[in-house]
Formats: structure tokens, sequence, C-alpha cells
């Protein structure tokens, strides 16, 4: 699945990176709010879903290799924010809904868990 069709599917905007969504692929997704989750549970090629809204979470994506950042619960991340993931090539996006549903239809459309990469 590419990040394009994830979005897609999650009736989604884009906020940065949309050139670059159509030929990313992802094999997984990871939905959690806390970072410190995150990092001992991320996949590779892995979609972050997320409600938080701060500079932690591009940092943390850039630590660990996470090229796509999917907001739920429409928020929006700012322009400070916007321009970290710009820098680094981080795909930032959002959907109106929730994390529980989002995950499931991301699921439902084919994204399974891929293999654990522990750090």
């Amino acid at each position: 699945m590419t990040v394009n069709d994830a979005v897609t599917i999650l009736e989604g905007q884009f906020f940065s990176g949309e050139s670059n969504a159509s030929m990313m692929e992802v094999a997984s997704a990871c939905g959690a709010d806390l970072m410190s989750d995150v990092m001992a549970f991320v996949k590779d090629r892995v979609v972050l879903l997320t409600g938080l809204v701060n500079p932690q979470v591009i940092r943390t994506a850039e630590l660990l290799d996470i090229h796509c950042i999917i907001f739920v619960r429409g928020k929006t991340p700012s322009r400070d924010m916007i321009d970290m993931a710009q820098e680094s090539d981080i795909i930032l996006a959002g959907t109106k809904l929730p994390m529980f549903i989002a995950c499931g239809k991301l699921y439902e459309a084919g994204l399974k868990a891929g293999g654990t990469r522990r750090i």
C-alpha cells in the first residue's frame, strides 16, 4: 500500500510531502500517542498514526526512520512541525477519524503488521 492509498482510505488530507506519497510504500501501521510505545514496537516501512501534535513526534519519526505521520481526530501540525518534517522528508497528513477507526480501516484494506524492529 502506498502512503497516498492510506490517506485516501482515511479520507485524509496532506500537510506536507504529498508529491512523494504515491511512491512511498508502507507495510504496517503503528497507532500510538505515547512515543515510548512507538519506540518499543516500531515496524519497518511503517505509517505512524497519532493524536499527539508536538515536535517530539517529528523527532521520534526521524530517530526511527518513519517517513509518514498521519494525525488522527482532526489534529493539525504547527507550521514549525511542518517545516521540521519537510527538512527530514517526512510526509504529514491528517484525518478526522479517531485512532481506533483509522487503524481498523487500514487493517481492513490490507495493511497488516510487519516484522518488529526492536531498538
